[in-house]
C-alpha cells in the first residue's frame, strides 16, 4: 500500500496512491489525515488496504496524483529521531579530524530528536537567510514511521511496529555544528526543517527490498542535475531499524506516528572510502562525505557545500526503473 497527504490545512489529505504513482483516491472517510490513520492502524489499516487493492485493479479510477500537491507524509509529528546506522561516515567523519572511533560506536547507535513542527513539503525550498558560513548542505536517508511503541521494546519486536517506510532530505548546516556541539547540548539551529519523499509505503509493499529490518535498493541523489550518489541503503548499514527503534525506546515509548531515520546512507568501497559515481564507485548521500574524503586524501575539501539556485533531488527505484516513493526535489533560496 502506497499513501501520501496532499498539502491541506495542518496535517494535510490522506490518500492511497496507485503503486505506479499516476492516480490516487481520497481517503477522508476511513481517516482525515495519516496521524489519524496511525492513530487508529489496527481499525483502519485494513481498509486502506482494501481501497489500494480496488485502485490497482482498476475498480476505481480514481484521479491523477500529482507529487508537486504533496506535503510530507506526516507535515508535522510528535517525535522524529534521526540515527546514524552507517557507521562508514561516522569513521570518514572522526578519521578526517585525526579522531578513532569509540568502541561503544559499534554497539551502540547515534541518535538525535530533530524538529518535528514543521517538515517540508518534498518539492518545497530550502530558504536560509543566507549561505555564507552555513555549509548548507542535503542527507539522503531512509525513513520509518511506526506505531505505538512501548518502552524496553526489544530490537527484534521492534521491527512489528514499522507500518510505512520513506526518504528523507534531513538538510543539515555543517558550518553551525561544531559551535553547537562544542556547547555540549547537541544540534538545534543546525539541523533545520526536514523534506520527506512524497509517498510512504508498508513494508509488505516492498517485497524482497524490505528484510531484516533493512532496505535493500540503492538511494540516488542528483545535486545540480548530475548523479551524486547511488549507495545500496542495505549494504553497511551497522544497525537495522529494528534496533534504532529500540534504541529510541529504551527509556520512553514512542507514540504513533513517530519518524526514526537512519542516518545518511554510506557504502564502504573495497572496504575503504567511497568514490565518486563519476569513477565507478557509488558515491555519497551528503556534501559533507566527498569533503572528508578530500581532506584525509588531499589535505582540505574541494567541493564546496550548497549555494542559493542549487538543487538536489532524492529518489529510489525499483529493479524496473520505476520510482517507489516518488522525488525529493528541492532549491536552496535565500529568504
Amino acid at each position: 500500500m502506497k499513501l501520501a497527504s496532499l498539502k491541506s490545512g495542518r496535517d494535510g489529505q490522506l490518500v492511497v496512491v496507485s503503486d505506479d504513482l499516476t492516480r490516487m483516491v481520497p481517503a477522508g472517510d476511513l481517516a482525515p489525515s495519516l496521524q489519524s490513520a496511525l492513530d487508529n492502524w489496527a481499525a483502519v489499516s485494513g481498509e486502506l488496504e482494501k481501497l489500494h487493492e480496488r485502485l490497482h485493479n482498476g475498480e476505481i479510477a480514481g484521479e491523477p496524483f500529482e507529487q508537486s500537491l504533496c506535503a510530507s507524509p506526516l507535515p508535522r509529528a510528535y517525535h522524529w529521531a534521526d540515527g546514524s546506522a552507517y557507521i562508514n561516515h561516522v569513521e570518514l567523519v572522526r578519521k578526517a579530524r585525526g579522531a578513532e572511533v569509540p568502541e561503544s560506536f559499534y554497539s551502540d547507535p547515534l541518535m538525535y530528536q530533530g524538529g518535528s513542527d514543521t517538515f517540508l513539503a518534498p518539492r518545497e525550498p530550502v530558504t536560509m537567510p543566507q549561505s555564507e558560513g552555513f555549509g548548507i548542505d542535503f542527507e539522503a536517508e531512509i525513513a520509518v514511521i511506526t506505531d505505538d511503541v512501548p518502552m524496553g521494546v526489544s530490537a527484534e519486536d521492534a521491527l512489528s511496529h514499522i507500518k510505512l517506510v520513506m526518504l528523507v532530505n534531513d538538510v543539515s548546516l555543517r558550518g553551525l555544528i561544531p559551535a553547537e556541539l562544542a556547547k555540549g547540548f547537541g544540534f538545534y539551529q543546525s539541523k533545520p526543517s526536514s523534506a520527506f519523499s512524497p509517498v510512504c509505503v508498508t513494508p509488505e509493499q516492498l517485497g524482497e527490498n524490505w528484510r531484516e529490518g533493512k532496505l535493500h535498493l540503492p538511494l540516488v541523489s542528483h545535486l545540480n542535475g548530475e548523479k551524486f550518489g547511488e549507495p545500496n541503503a542495505g549494504v553497511d548499514m551497522t544497525f537495522h531499524f529494528g534496533q534504532l527503534i529500540a534504541h529510541a525506546a529504551r527509556t520512553r515509548p514512542l507514540c504513533a506516528g513517530t519518524i526514526i531515520g537512519s542516518g545518511t546512507v554510506s557504502n564502504k568501497l573495497d572496504n575503504g572510502p567511497g568514490k565518486p559515481v563519476t569513477e565507478g564507485g557509488v558515491g555519497y548521500s551528503c556534501i559533507a562525505e566527498i569533503r572528508m574524503i578530500e581532506t584525509i586524501q588531499n589535505g582540505s575539501p574541494s567541493t564546496p557545500f550548497m549555494d542559493f539556485g542549487n538543487t538536489i533531488a532524492i529518489e529510489m527505484l525499483d529493479g524496473e526503473g520505476q520510482s517507489i516513493f516518488g522525488r525529493i526535489e528541492q532549491t536552496v533560496e535565500q529568504i
